[in-house]
């Protein structure tokens, strides 16, 4: 990729990579401590260094095109033919080293529904959607309420506890392992591996192994067995697709299901404890919990930016000249700011859903997944305010931090402290 804002190579391949490991012209590294501390801000100064289409470097001096602009992000994930899903066709691939640490996120060999385009991917999440669909959405908040208030019974006695660590990241992944088919009893050890890996921890790859190991698993019993869950749905109709595929397009489900609403979950409360709009109505008013989670996806989207598509040809974006095989980072938050849509950005959002936090395309979230993770969410921060309702921060705001992440937003912590609760137990 060359750009005026980066040199070539002197190999003269112009794979734009930044000499001595400087950065040329204002082009960011995608991970700076700018996207922990200051988002918001970091896109603006891009948007106005650069315009709707920036130049931004990924780990190991890789480039790539951040896509700030509202429309230009509209128009890359409206035309697959164009911006495909395919990162095959990426022009870094010789220079990408073998332990590169965006691999399991931006891989060549990718099997799953992410990667895979036109009619094969219709097909796919076709399969998907269905499976999905047939979630009875009262029997899934029935659900989600049970875990919720199974987790609350473990500190609603001490008076605080760390809401991220010990509630938003064990509810949401509890939830779907059941709708999916996973005995209860495994739900806490594949709590425990879904976070290493989208943690990026020291266990990230044994998490991810055992998460697949546990979806293989669970495919073989459900041929035998059967059920009314979503893996057996899937494996009734696999419009022709291996076991291998089902496998891997549910680690993507979990994974997509989990994270993102973990923080959606805990960006909510943050916002509803910190911001006096919400303070009135936290012993009741269930709609400033909905416009909560509305404001959030405006916000403090949980998903920030999404690597990616790439250019099938030569094309232009955003007065950029875009190369075959260039990658574009599709920059949700960025966009969602952008003043062009935004004329007032302090403006409340109300009930606009015009956001992109879901994604939009034929490669967006598909419509029962962000259904149920409404449910999940929603009922989450019910339960927690209904069983806890003098909740406040044991800290001040101003000392609240995010994890540090160009890719999600969400909390390292949220300390709280509370009126201690007696438990309600199993009989309740």
């Amino acid at each position: 990729m060359t750009t005026p804002d980066q040199d070539t190579g002197s190999d003269g391949t112009g794979a734009g990579r930044a000499a001595c490991g400087g950065f040329r012209n204002g082009a960011v590294p995608l991970g700076s401590p700018r996207h922990r501390t200051d988002p918001t801000g970091l896109y603006r100064e891009l948007r106005r260094d650069h315009g709707s289409v920036a130049p931004v470097l990924l780990e190991g001096d890789l480039p790539a095109w951040l896509v700030l602009g509202y429309r230009e992000l509209h128009q890359v994930t409206n035309d697959p033919a164009l911006f495909s899903r395919d990162s095959a066709l990426w022009n870094q691939w010789d220079h990408v080293p073998d332990d590169w640490p965006l691999a399991p996120m931006i891989g060549r060999d990718h099997g799953s529904i992410l990667y895979t385009v036109g009619e094969q991917h219709r097909r796919r999440a076709g399969m998907i959607s269905e499976s999905l669909e047939a979630v009875d959405p009262f029997v899934l908040k029935r659900y989600a309420e049970e875990f919720a208030d199974e987790l609350i019974d473990g500190f609603c006695t001490e008076g605080r506890t760390e809401i991220i660590s010990q509630y938003a990241k064990l509810l949401p992944v509890r939830v779907l392992a059941r709708i999916y088919g996973f005995p209860d009893e495994q739900g806490p050890a594949i709590v425990k591996a879904l976070n290493d890996l989208t943690d990026g921890s020291a266990g990230a790859l044994a998490g991810q192994r055992f998460l697949a190991e546990s979806v293989a698993t669970l495919l073989r019993e459900k041929h035998v067995a059967g059920g009314q869950d979503v893996v057996s749905r899937m494996l009734r109709n696999t419009r022709g697709f291996t076991d291998t595929d089902v496998t891997e397009d549910l680690m993507v489900m979990m994974v997509a299901g989990h994270q993102p609403t973990a923080d959606w979950i805990g960006n909510s409360l943050r916002l509803m404890l910190t911001d006096d709009r919400f303070a009135a109505s936290l012993s009741g008013g269930r709609h400033s919990v909905a416009e909560a989670m509305n404001e959030v996806l405006w916000e403090d989207a949980p998903t920030q930016n999404v690597a990616g598509r790439w250019a099938t040809r030569d094309t232009s974006l955003g007065n950029r000249h875009i190369k075959a095989g260039d990658m574009l980072i599709l920059g949700i938050a960025g966009a969602n700011y952008d003043p062009q849509v935004r004329t007032d950005s302090s403006t409340l959002t109300g009930g606009n859903n015009a956001y992109f936090s879901f994604g939009h395309g034929e490669h967006r979230c598909p419509f029962p997944a962000q259904e149920i993770a409404e449910v999940v969410a929603r009922a989450g921060i019910e339960v927690l305010l209904d069983r806890l309702p003098d909740i406040d921060l044991a800290v001040t705001a101003e000392s609240l931090t995010w994890r540090q992440s160009p890719w999600q937003r969400g909390l390292a912590e949220l300390p709280v402290l509370f009126t201690p609760t007696p438990v309600y137990g199993p009989a309740y």
